[in-house]
């Protein structure tokens, strides 16, 4: 099997590729993701492809380094009312974001980039979008309270395998998407190349 590295730290996204049978080396992808992000807004750049520069940047910046094998880039932004959600800093900020969305629509897009050596050979945005029920401000309050710890590096301010779920009325996508990982189509890619049997 071909190595596969994650340029990333992130803990869901590794433990989805190695529950699907996938080994994986985890390698944090140290990019200023605020500039680029910054930077391709004042740019009137797509939401779609923030997501997917902010991928790119990841693989490409592991991958420079000499890495062997397939490096897998991802990044996952948060689309409400035509803008991009940056994380919330702080619980207050989170809580007051979850006001805003109650009652709306948003959409998740997870990008994921696979650079073989210096080049890209795959990349795939996907995209999911959520209707978050109009929940009252008291339970609002005590959800980000009681979450704090593990939402705050969550964009959105939810994570939904864990009590987030309860905020919303309506999904529509992949729930890997959701996860901020377009986990089918990276393994539809990894089987049509043999790096996976078929």
């Amino acid at each position: 099997m071909t190595h596969l590295i994650l340029a990333s730290a992130s803990e869901i996204r590794a433990k989805l590729l190695r529950n699907a049978g996938l080994e994986i080396e985890t390698i944090a992808a140290r990019v200023d993701e605020d500039a680029i992000k910054a930077s391709l807004l004042a740019e009137d750049a797509k939401p779609r492809d923030v997501a997917d520069m902010l991928a790119d940047a990841k693989a490409r910046k592991i991958a420079s380094k000499g890495a062997s094998g397939l490096v897998l880039g991802c990044d996952q932004v948060l689309e409400f009312e035509g803008r991009v959600v940056s994380k919330s800093q702080t619980s207050e900020a989170a809580l007051g974001l979850l006001k805003e969305m109650r009652g709306k629509r948003h959409s998740l897009l997870s990008a994921a980039v696979v650079y073989e050596g210096d080049k890209p050979v795959w990349r795939h945005v996907g995209q999911a979008r959520l209707l978050m029920r109009d929940a009252s401000d008291q339970y609002l309050k005590e959800y980000v309270a009681r979450n704090w710890k593990s939402i705050r590096h969550s964009v959105g301010g939810y994570k939904l395998e864990e009590e987030g779920v309860r905020l919303m009325s309506r999904i529509e996508g992949d729930y890997f998407t959701v996860l901020g990982l377009p986990l089918v189509e990276l393994l539809s890619y990894l089987n049509l190349r043999g790096t996976l049997p078929r």
